[in-house]
């Protein structure tokens, strides 16, 4: 057959990264992304692109540290690279603290960020109201540059981007070999998931150039992440909440608990306030599936579903739907040299 026709539907951190895996997976595709929206209006620039896993109950650990293995390795490269700025990839240390000690004293990721080990007493004297904590050394991705940075990525290896809004995964069948479904909490309508939930996050932009540990609380409800400009201060997480409108009281409880944290931070200037839709599931949809209408078929791959951990595990998991994609197109090119005889 000629070059497959790949589209991939959504442009936030999986959409993109996905084609841009395709595009060095299978370098005879043609791809194109499809999305109504682009950076910096997707969920993921509101994220605060921390490579903490989030765990997936439904979703095997082994798979799950891969996913992240993997988001890990390709992020650590791009940090010790000249590329790192205008990527918008750094590393940054700091603590997770807990008011008691959690179940697992280790987490399935400890060996794969750097120098990770139980804070010392003096360290959690910081902290009056914990009593145990974590230190350790992982990757931080600023939005909108690292989606800016993989845009041009993807325009380098000829991939097309069209702002389109896709209704209905069978209209692009005439156009399109195989398309890949990356569309986060948008899945919920297009393939109609009801697996998939929102969870609302609301999170504040601030300038405190000072702050240059992070520290997040072990519910994971309170965090401050420093990124390369601004400083994340969260968060909620409102389940099955679809408002993205930012809430005054929730902005004032945000900033008091991070303020409860790093006092300091009753000098941060330039307050942002921004929210968006987790797109969760008990388990990421990371499938190929075979649609069948009046005997025309479709191959889709899926790649949704990531709720909170999406930057985390978004590499891994792009690299596995490649690999979908990659068997997609030898299932076509099977069928079509049996269509030839």
């Amino acid at each position: 057959m000629a070059s497959p026709k790949v589209a991939v539907v959504g442009a936030g951190v999986i959409g993109l990264s996905t084609a841009l895996c395709i595009t060095e997976t299978c370098p005879s595709c043609s791809v194109t992304v499809l999305s109504d929206q682009f950076s910096p209006n997707t969920t993921s620039d509101v994220a605060a692109g921390m490579l903490i896993p989030h765990i997936y109950p439904d979703t095997p650990i082994h798979r799950q540290k891969q996913w992240f293995q993997d988001t890990f390795t390709y992020l650590f490269a791009i940090s010790n690279s000249a590329e790192a700025s205008e990527a918008g990839i750094h590393l940054v240390s700091g603590w997770q603290i807990f008011k008691s000690p959690p179940k697992e004293e280790l987490p399935f990721w400890s060996d794969i960020v750097l120098g990770f080990r139980p804070m010392s007493e003096a360290e959690l004297q910081k902290f009056p109201q914990h009593r145990f904590g974590q230190a350790f050394t992982t990757l931080k991705c600023d939005c909108p540059p690292y989606l800016l940075w993989l845009e041009k990525r993807l325009k380098a290896a000829g991939t097309q981007m069209y702002t389109r809004k896709v209704a209905d995964l069978w209209e692009l069948h005439r156009e399109y070999d195989i398309v890949v479904n990356c569309t986060g909490m948008g899945a919920h309508q297009l393939v109609g998931d009801k697996q998939l939930f929102p969870v609302r996050g609301q999170v504040l932009k601030v300038h405190a150039p000072w702050v240059t540990q992070f520290i997040r609380d072990g519910d994971g409800l309170t965090y401050i992440y420093p990124g390369i400009q601004r400083v994340t201060l969260g968060g909620t997480r409102e389940k099955g909440s679809w408002g993205l409108s930012p809430d005054a009281g929730t902005t004032r409880d945000i900033f008091d608990r991070c303020c409860s944290l790093e006092p300091s931070l009753q000098g941060a200037q330039d307050i942002e306030v921004k929210v968006g839709l987790r797109p969760s599931r008990q388990c990421v949809r990371v499938q190929r599936e075979l649609l069948s209408q009046g005997g025309i078929k479709l191959p889709v791959v899926h790649n949704y579903g990531h709720g909170a951990g999406g930057f985390s595990v978004h590499r891994g998991t792009a690299k596995e739907a490649a690999h979908l994609v990659e068997e997609c197109i030898s299932a076509l090119q099977g069928s079509s040299s049996r269509a030839k005889l």
